[in-house]
C-alpha cells in the first residue's frame, strides 16, 4: 500500500482479530461505527483463530491485525506494534495442564500440545521447560478435548478454557503467567495489536487512539456490544465470557504505558535469547 497519499485520502483498511470476548468487546464500537475514523475506513473485517492471524501476518495478509507477542516478533520488519488493544496484564497468562493418566518418567519424552506454533503460550512454555521436545499444535479449543482422550501427555491453555479445563477432570500443573510474575516482576504481555509499517504514520496514529477510544465506549455502554460478543464466542456461558473480559480488558488495552513496554521488550530478549527468533537491534 503507498504512503504517497493525498491528505484528503480516505486509506480503505483491512482488520481481523480473535472471536474471543476480550477482542470482540474491544472492537465492537469500532467495528460498528461508535467511533468514527477520519482519515480510515474499515473495508473488511476478519474474525480467525489467533494462530490463523498469526501466519497471516508472516504474509502481510492485513493492514492491522491482533497478534500473538510471540509471532509479532517473526514479523517486526512489516508490521509496528500499535500501543492500545492489548492483552496484557497479571494472573491472566497461560496455563500448563494434564490428566490423571500415567506419563513417561522423562520430560522430554511427554508430548505437549500448545495452541499454535506462534502463539506466546508457546513461547512460554519453552522459556519456562526446554525439556519438552514433543510439541503437538493444534486449535486452543481442541486441547481440552485432547487431553481428556490421553492423545496428548500435557498441554497448554489460553483463553476461556483456563475457565473450564477443570470440567474435563484436568489439574493445573503450572500456572506460567503466574511463573513469568515471579520471574521477571513484570505482567505477562500476551496478544497485541500491529499495523503495517507501510500505512501512513498518521493513520497508524489515528487507529491507535480509535482503539482506545472503542474500549471506553464499551466501557460506558456494557450491554450494547453484548449479541455481538455472544454470536462469535467460543464459550457461550454468560459468566464464562463476562470473566473473560474482565480478565484480559485492563489498563493495558487502552495504553501499554512504561511497565507494559518493558514487559514486552523483557519477552522479546528471552525469546531471541534461546534462539526462537531473531534479536531486535532496535
Amino acid at each position: 500500500m503507498s504512503t504517497n497519499c493525498e491528505v484528503n485520502d480516505i486509506i480503505p483498511l483491512s482488520l481481523g482479530f480473535s472471536p474471543c470476548p476480550n477482542d470482540t468487546y474491544i472492537f465492537h464500537a469500532l467495528v460498528h461505527g461508535r467511533v468514527h475514523l477520519v482519515q480510515s475506513s474499515i473495508a473488511s473485517v476478519q474474525l480467525e483463530d489467533v494462530e490463523t492471524l498469526n501466519e497471516w501476518a508472516l504474509h502481510q495478509r492485513l493492514d492491522i491485525t491482533k497478534l500473538s507477542f510471540h509471532a509479532f516478533a517473526h514479523v517486526r520488519d512489516h508490521y509496528t506494534l500499535l500501543q492500545s488493544g492489548a492483552a496484557l496484564g497479571r494472573g491472566c497468562g497461560p496455563l500448563l495442564i494434564s490428566g490423571s493418566g500415567n506419563k513417561p518418567a522423562r520430560l522430554d519424552d511427554w508430548t505437549v500440545a500448545v495452541p499454535g506454533k506462534y502463539t506466546t503460550a508457546a513461547l512460554l512454555l519453552c522459556l519456562y521447560q526446554p525439556a519438552y521436545r514433543h510439541l503437538v499444535v493444534m486449535r486452543f479449543d481442541q486441547i481440552l478435548g485432547a487431553l481428556a482422550a490421553g492423545e496428548v501427555n500435557a498441554g497448554v491453555i489460553i483463553h476461556e478454557s483456563r475457565f473450564t479445563y477443570r470440567n474435563f477432570g484436568l489439574h493445573c500443573l503450572q500456572d506460567l503467567g503466574e511463573w513469568w510474575e515471579q520471574t521477571t516482576g513484570l505482567p505477562i504481555p500476551l496478544g497485541c495489536i500491529a499495523a503495517k509499517k507501510s500505512l501512513p504514520e498518521e493513520v497508524r496514529e489515528e487507529f491507535d487512539h480509535a482503539i482506545a477510544a472503542s474500549i471506553s465506549w464499551a466501557d460506558a455502554h456494557p450491554r450494547e456490544g453484548w449479541e455481538y460478543i455472544r454470536a462469535h464466542a467460543q464459550e457461550m456461558d454468560a459468566q464464562v465470557m463476562r470473566s473473560h473480559i474482565g480478565l484480559y480488558v485492563n489498563d493495558f488495552s487502552k495504553g501499554l504505558g512504561d511497565e507494559g513496554g518493558r514487559a514486552v521488550h523483557e519477552l522479546l530478549r528471552r525469546g531471541a535469547a534461546v534462539g526462537l527468533f531473531a534479536a531486535d537491534p532496535d
